[in-house]
């Protein structure tokens, strides 16, 4: 059967400092089980409509619902995922609850969860770094393109356990198949081709993988993909109401209305692998390349021309990007464990700034990560996973926006995270170890850092489906080498960035709450938190002004975050394979500095989403409205943001019985509305796109 309404996340209770190792780590295993998206999954024979059950999350040895187990995740996998995916992994999962982007343009947005990003956040590639530069500066893109995607799961809050101090806010892990894990079906060849159109920026995507048995157990593997989006269209005015008050522009200059310009993307990739698959495991290595160009829509340089005439070209972004991967698991017990995890990654970046057709800045990253895992057998309910998980870093800006020193970094940790299980009682805990060194070369500063992450959990299952559960954390984030080097003009955020070379660890301490229910036509999630941060590290306004700019100081504050997410679903009707669900996503986070009250920037705020879902054989229709609230709640030099509601629908076609061939019609902002995200340095600037129209024919084979 094709799987189903793994978009809404019934996500059980967010672990805080730890994520089960086996949330992720262990995918693989069903994997070998039951291959990524088979066949079976993506034909459309019929639905499942049950409710938390049906999404396997193995959150501790063996599989497991996310009914049982303590985290809180999302997992988009199947059409949904189909549905979900834009030309940024922000974007792509802006509609899940807790999660918002930074929306610089269609070419780059990070995902925002609970109002923390950057590098408190890790988006993964089958477990390991995405080793490009999209967390120094909003404007760089994640190297990274959904067209091959699998699975993306994400784990809301901390998940230091297992991906270090620096996945504090959470984790998004994208698996593809670019390293094969399982033979295919009929033995042979598993594959798709994927074309797409969108009106709007005249978007066009095609892509296509190929997962072939050779001989004997070896598996070859090729993906790529080509997408092309012109300048978008908004509704309205780019610039919004409060900024064209507050900001004029001279008498005779047009305000930008409807097309942004220099916003469109060209970008294009491949990957070929090849692996051997045994009774035992698999082994296999993968190399990719990714090349993108994509325009920022505003004039980040705010400069003119000798003669004063603007610049018609405006800055473009060139990304390239060459990575491996070695990715193998031991599925033989041996000695206390079940199963050994290895996965490596490295990765050569290089992404130039043109302004015009000379390079303003060039960012060079050298990255790569390693990391082992064993799980341990499961012994009268006591299971749980250990590992060592290594990362090293060289990074490089040479130019003008060259806002940081050259620097290295270096990362390695060790964890373990146990589980027991006794009747209806569920206990978690876990401890991880980091050391740090990050080095500026250039002004001859080492600074080392150490630090502990620990977590403890337990729930209870109440009977009748229901279920009760608490997290409790403490974990530690050493700051990057921006926070502590950083020394010039950030145009991307429209400051002048000031490090703090003094700075130490930050420390988070937090509780999490959730009542889950299961089972019945009504299926929910309740989650509640609440951390508070010691050490707090943030960009603080001066009031000074450099190069035009005002100054932004990495500087200690204390902090806390708290907030609720709820997600509903309701089995309405069903008459065989016909269904008619009900669904409603809600969340809210509030974030203030301790010391004076006041509210930190970039918060998203309150969100409501509902929907109807209507499933059939032969076709599915989801129709689905979402509200976000004006934020009123702004920092020293942020403007307020505007409320939206927003319309969208998708009409999928299933035309032949027993083939995986899906027309997919989606429509996106339908009600055309001025989108603004607070959590974007560009709100004020310039909207989200318009109204769109997409369409999409995926044959798979």
């Amino acid at each position: 059967m094709r799987s189903r309404h793994t978009k809404l996340l019934f996500g059980a209770i967010l672990t805080g400092a730890s994520v089960a190792p086996d949330v992720l780590a262990n995918t693989a295993e069903l994997q070998q089980e039951r291959p990524l998206e088979s066949q079976s999954d993506q034909t459309h024979l019929g639905h499942n409509t049950g409710g938390l059950e049906e999404i396997i999350v193995t959150a501790h040895p063996g599989a497991r619902s996310r009914y049982d187990v303590l985290q809180g995740t999302s997992v988009l996998t199947g059409e949904d995922l189909e549905q979900a995916v834009r030309a940024t992994i922000g974007d792509s999962l802006d509609r899940l609850p807790g999660l918002s982007q930074t929306a610089f343009g269609q070419g780059a947005s990070r995902p925002v969860i609970r109002g923390l990003s950057g590098d408190r956040l890790r988006v993964l590639i089958n477990d390991l770094g995405s080793f490009d530069a999209s967390t120094t500066s909003p404007d760089h893109a994640v190297a990274l393109d959904l067209s091959a995607a699998k699975r993306i799961e994400v784990v809301r809050g901390p998940a230091t356990l297992i991906y270090g101090a620096n996945a504090i806010a959470g984790v998004v892990n994208v698996t593809d198949n670019r390293v094969p894990r399982a033979l295919p079906e009929d033995g042979k060849a598993d594959g798709f081709i994927r074309s797409s159109y969108g009106t709007n920026a005249d978007e066009v995507v095609n892509s296509g993988a190929l997962d072939l048995n050779i001989t004997g157990g070896w598996m070859a593997h090729l993906d790529g993909f080509y997408r092309n989006h012109r300048d978008f269209t908004a509704p309205g005015f780019l610039r919004s109401e409060q900024e064209r008050l507050d900001d004029p522009l001279p008498e005779g200059e047009d305000e930008p209305f409807g097309r942004a310009n220099n916003s469109g993307i060209e970008s294009w990739g491949g990957t070929g692998g090849l692996s051997y698959v045994g009774d035992n495991g698999f082994i296999g290595a993968s190399i990719s390349h990714l090349d993108t160009v994509y325009g920022i829509p505003v004039a980040l340089e705010g400069e003119e021309e000798e003669g004063g005439e603007e610049e018609e070209e405006g800055v473009r972004i060139d990304i390239e990007q060459l990575r491996v991967d070695v990715i193998g698991e031991w599925t033989k017990p041996f000695a206390i464990f079940e199963k050994a995890s290895l996965r490596f990654g490295y990765g050569d970046y290089d992404q130039a700034e043109l302004e015009g057709d000379e390079i303003g800045t060039l960012f060079l990253n050298e990255e790569w990560e390693a990391r082992l895992d064993l799980t341990q057998k499961n012994r009268n309910g006591w299971s749980g996973t250990s590992g060592v998980h290594l990362r090293s870093r060289n990074f490089e800006a040479i130019g003008l926006e060259a806002f940081v020193p050259p620097n290295d970094t270096m990362q390695w940790g060790l964890y373990s995270y146990q589980s027991i299980e006794t009747g209806a009682w569920h206990v978690d805990a876990g401890v991880r170890l980091d050391r740090q060194t990050v080095e500026s070369v250039t002004r001859s500063i080492d600074r080392s850092f150490t630090g502990i992450s620990l977590s403890a959990g337990v729930s209870y299952d109440l009977g009748a489906g229901y279920l009760i559960g608490a997290n409790g954390f403490r974990t530690e984030r050493a700051p990057n080498a921006d926070e502590l080097f950083s020394d010039g003009p950030h145009l991307a955020s429209f400051t002048f960035e000031r490090g703090d070379e003094t700075l130490g660890e930050e420390t988070a301490k937090g509780l999490e709450l959730s009542l889950k229910k299961n089972s019945g036509p009504l299926t929910f999630i309740l989650n509640g938190f609440y951390t508070a941060y010691d050490d707090f590290i943030f960009e603080r306004f001066t009031g000074e002004t450099e190069d035009n700019l005002p100054v932004a100081q990495f500087s200690a504050t204390q902090a806390r975050f708290y907030g609720l997410e709820m997600e509903a679903d309701y089995l309405l009707w069903q008459s065989g394979e016909r269904t008619i669900k009900l669904n409603a996503v809600f969340d809210v986070v509030e974030a203030k500095n301790r010391s004076d009250g006041t509210p930190l920037p970039r918060i998203p705020p309150l969100s409501v989403q509902l929907g109807a879902d209507y499933q059939s054989h032969w076709f599915d229709i989801h129709i689905s409205g979402e509200y976000a609230a004006k934020q009123n709640d702004i920092a020293t030099f942020e403007l307020p943001t505007d409320d939206y509601f927003v319309l969208g629908t998708t009409v999928s076609i299933h035309p032949f019985d027993g083939r995986d061939i899906t027309l997919m019609i989606e429509g996106r902002n339908l009600t055309d509305s001025d989108i603004r995200y607070h959590t974007s340095f560009l709100k004020d600037l310039v909207p989200a796109p318009g109204r769109s129209i997409r369409f999409t024919l995926r044959a798979g084979f």
